[in-house]
């Protein structure tokens, strides 16, 4: 009887284990593989919590294995999103909206909380938006930085016409161009925002300040279908990284501001962090405006609505 019941419990454990693997095959992918994501990001704020969540064990602690990969040209970034390289990015809605309406199958998960703001020149004179009119403004056409300076010149009530725009598509020049009065504005991210202030540049005004969203985190629709449990957690760990970074000092993330951010040493202390906030979807609204400015632009097909771009 005894070498029976061994024999037993030793089919039984065979087959558990059989049934164990039939369980892990059934699907498209793995558990394991189904727990692991790749996401595209350029150094910005905005894709700051995904880092905290990543170098602080959060994502660890619930599972995940998010893998960050960066990039420092959006069209490396797009080409690596297009290819498969990576199954989701951080984008902005202009971007997203253009992506899809040309067949990349997409959609914004969640909007992220990376701000631009307005930076005048040493010599502008004027403390307020009214006193653009007249001025050149440093832009890189038909992306996220045109659109937010319409944006904001709207919200003073000023038409394109009030302003010369000049093309300047590198962040860098951009900002060189400020500091030598060759341009009497331009919107920038941090950290060059960050940089420019700290060599006596000032500000007018911040997207954040002005309730405008333009930036989220996109993945290809297959992603969002098959790796639903990796999504959540995804989401999830990005909401205790909030936390963290609400609750700890500067200290805590300081490495990771210089490292993945980009904000020089010297001006960590300076840097403003955005008000972050918990997951949450990008609204109609902001959706709604950024697609009647590129079918303004026909950069999208008129019948092109995004109603789709949501997750």
């Amino acid at each position: 009887m005894k070498p029976f019941t061994l024999f037993s419990l030793f089919t039984l454990a065979v087959l558990a284990a059989m049934l164990s693997c039939g369980r892990k095959g059934s699907g498209s992918e793995g558990h394991d593989e189904a727990l692991t994501l790749t996401l595209g990001a350029m150094p910005s704020m905005d894709y700051l919590p995904f880092v905290v969540a990543q170098k602080t064990g959060i994502y660890d602690s619930l599972g995940l294995k998010l893998n960050i990969v960066k990039f420092y040209s959006p069209n490396e970034r797009d080409a690596a999103f297009h290819s498969g390289n990576v199954e989701g990015t951080v984008i902005d809605y202009t971007g997203a909206a253009m992506q899809q309406a040309g067949g990349i199958d997409l959609q914004l998960v969640m909007r992220l909380d990376g701000y631009f703001r307005l930076i005048v020149s040493k010599d502008f004179a004027g403390d307020n938006l009214l006193a653009l009119r007249g001025k050149t403004l440093g832009i890189s056409r038909n992306t996220v930085i045109e659109y937010t300076t319409d944006r904001i010149l709207e919200a003073a009530g000023m038409k394109e016409a009030d302003i010369t725009k000049t093309e300047v598509n590198k962040v860098p020049l951009r900002l060189e161009m400020l500091r030598s009065g060759q341009i009497d504005a331009a919107v920038l991210p941090d950290p060059f925002i960050t940089i420019a202030m700290a060599d006596g540049m000032n500000t007018l005004v911040s997207t954040q300040e002005l309730g405008i969203y333009v930036t989220g985190a996109a993945f290809t629709a297959k992603t969002i279908r098959e790796k639903r449990e990796a999504m959540e957690l995804l989401l999830q760990g990005y909401d205790l990284a909030v936390d963290y970074i609400r609750s700890h000092d500067r200290q805590a993330i300081r490495s990771i501001l210089v490292e993945e951010v980009g904000v020089p040493e010297p001006l960590v202390d300076d840097v403003i962090l955005p008000e972050y906030t918990h997951a949450q979807k990008p609204t109609d609204e902001d959706l709604r405006l950024t697609i009647d400015w590129l079918h303004a632009k026909q950069l999208v097909p008129q019948d092109y609505d995004g109603k789709s771009l949501i997750q």
